[in-house]
C-alpha cells in the first residue's frame, strides 16, 4: 500500500502505517473519550478520559498488527514471501508475495487471523474480571475484549476482501477445484455484503444517527469496492495469461544521455516524438529515468539551462525482465505508483513498457475479440478500465 510510513520490522517483516491510520487513531479516541469512558466509568476528569481513548486507541490497532502478523507468519511457515504489513484505517493488511497455490493453504493463511482477535478478545476478558469491577482498568479492557470480539467475528463474514471471503473462496476452490469461480462467488458475496452495509447506514442516517451510519455505509463502500477489485484483478490476470513482457512494451526507447537538457527533452522528445518518459543511460548503465511529471515541476524559464541528470528519478529503479509474464509487471507498476518501466536484459535497456501499451495490448484483445480463455469481451473491457484507475 502507498503512502505508508515504515516503522521497522518484526520477525523480519517491515510494518508500516498508512497517513489514514492517524485519522482513524484520532477518531477512535475521540469517540471513546467523549463518549464510551464517561458513560461507563463516570466522575473521571476530562485529561483521564482522553488518555484511557489514546491508550483504548493504540492498543485496538495493536489487536490489528498482533491479527495481520497471524496471517504473515502463517503464510510464511506455508513457504510463501511475505513482503510487509500496513495498517490504515479498516484495519490493516499483509502484503505477501504470491497467491495461495491450493485451497489448504488460502484457509489456513486466512483462518488465522480471526483466530487471534477471538483468542485476543478472551485473553483482555479475563484480565478485565481479574480488576476491580467499575475501573477505569477494567472498562479499558474490557472495551478491548469487545472490539477483538468484533473484529474477529466481522472478519468471518463470508466475502473478500474479509478474511471470511478468503475461507469462503478456499473451501469453493476445495470442492470445485476452480480457484477462478471460487474468487468470482467470494467477490461476489463481498460485494452483496458491502451492499447491505451501505443501505443500512442510510438508515441509519435517515434515523438520525448521523456519524454511526455515516461510518457503516462508508465501510460498505469500502468493501464493495475491494471485491469488486478482485474479480477486475482476476478479469486483468486472465487477460495477460501466458502473455510475456516481450510482446507488447517498446522495443526500441529512445535513450537519453544524463546531460539532456530539459528544454529538449519536452520540445523533442514529449511534443514532437510522443514520448512521455526516457530511460537515461550514461556508458551503458541505466541510471535514471526522466518523465513529463519531473519536468512541470521544474519553472519553465529553467529548462534550457537545466539537465535531465538534476530532475531525473535517479537509479536504483525498479525494472523488468522481458521474460516475465505482463501481468507481474502491471502488479509491480500497480503498487509502485508507476507509469512505466524500463525492461532489462544482462544490465542493458532493451524495451519500455508503460500504462499506454498496456492500454492498447487490451483494446486491440477486444477489438479482435481474442479474449483469455474463461473471459468475456466485456470483462476484457473492464481490466482496462481498471488500468486507467491503478
Amino acid at each position: 500500500m502507498q503512502s505508508s510510513i515504515r516503522l521497522g520490522r518484526i520477525a523480519g517483516i517491515d510494518i508500516g502505517l498508512h497517513y489514514t491510520w492517524i485519522f482513524a487513531v484520532v477518531l477512535i479516541a475521540w469517540s471513546l473519550a467523549v463518549g464510551y469512558f464517561p458513560d461507563v466509568v463516570p466522575g473521571l476528569g476530562v485529561g483521564t478520559y482522553w488518555a484511557l481513548g489514546i491508550i483504548a486507541a493504540l492498543m485496538l490497532f495493536v489487536s490489528v498488527l498482533l491479527h495481520e502478523l497471524g496471517h504473515s507468519l502463517v503464510a510464511r511457515s506455508l513457504g510463501f514471501k511475505v513482503d510487509s504489513i500496513t495498517l490504515f484505517i479498516f484495519g490493516g493488511v499483509s502484503n505477501l508475495g504470491s497467491e495461495a497455490p491450493s485451497a489448504r493453504d488460502e484457509f489456513l493463511v486466512a483462518i488465522v487471523g480471526p483466530v487471534c482477535s477471538l483468542a485476543l478478545a478472551g485473553l483482555f476478558w479475563l484480565v478485565c474480571h481479574a480488576l476491580p469491577s467499575a475501573s477505569a482498568s477494567a472498562a479499558l479492557f474490557a472495551y478491548l475484549a469487545f472490539v477483538n470480539l468484533l473484529l474477529g467475528v466481522f472478519n468471518l463474514v463470508p466475502g473478500l476482501p474479509l478474511d471470511g471471503g478468503r475461507v469462503l473462496r478456499s473451501l469453493v476452490w476445495g470442492a470445485t477445484g476452480d480457484p477462478r469461480r471460487a474468487t468470482v462467488v467470494a467477490a461476489y458475496a463481498g460485494q452483496a455484503f458491502g451492499w447491505l452495509l451501505i443501505i443500512s447506514g442510510f438508515a441509519r442516517l435517515l434515523s438520525g444517527d448521523f456519524f454511526g451510519g455515516l461510518w457503516t455505509a462508508f465501510i460498505g463502500w469500502f468493501m464493495n469496492s475491494a471485491a469488486e477489485s478482485t474479480r477486475h484483478d482476476l478479469v486483468q490476470r486472465e487477460a495477460f495469461q501466458g502473455v510475456k513482457l516481450a510482446t507488447i512494451m517498446d522495443p526500441s526507447p529512445i535513450l537519453a544521455a544524463s546531460d539532456l537538457s530539459v528544454h529538449n527533452f519536452i520540445f523533442d522528445d514529449v511534443l514532437q516524438r510522443g514520448y512521455r518518459a526516457l530511460p537515461i543511460v550514461d556508458n551503458g548503465q541505466l541510471v535514471g529515468i526522466v518523465t513529463v511529471a519531473d519536468a512541470k515541476k521544474l519553472p519553465r524559464d529553467a529548462w534550457p539551462t537545466t539537465t535531465v541528470a538534476t530532475i531525473m528519478t535517479p537509479a536504483p529503479l525498479r525494472t523488468v525482465s522481458p521474460d516475465v509474464d505482463v501481468s507481474v509487471a502491471v502488479a509491480l507498476m500497480a503498487e509502485s505508483g508507476l507509469h512505466q518501466l524500463p525492461v532489462i536484459r544482462n544490465g542493458n535497456v532493451v524495451g519500455l513498457l508503460s500504462r499506454g501499451d498496456i492500454m492498447r495490448f487490451l483494446q486491440l484483445r477486444q477489438e479482435l475479440h481474442l479474449p483469455s480463455r474463461g473471459t468475456p469481451p466485456a470483462a476484457t473491457a473492464k481490466a482496462a478500465a481498471t488500468i486507467v484507475r491503478f
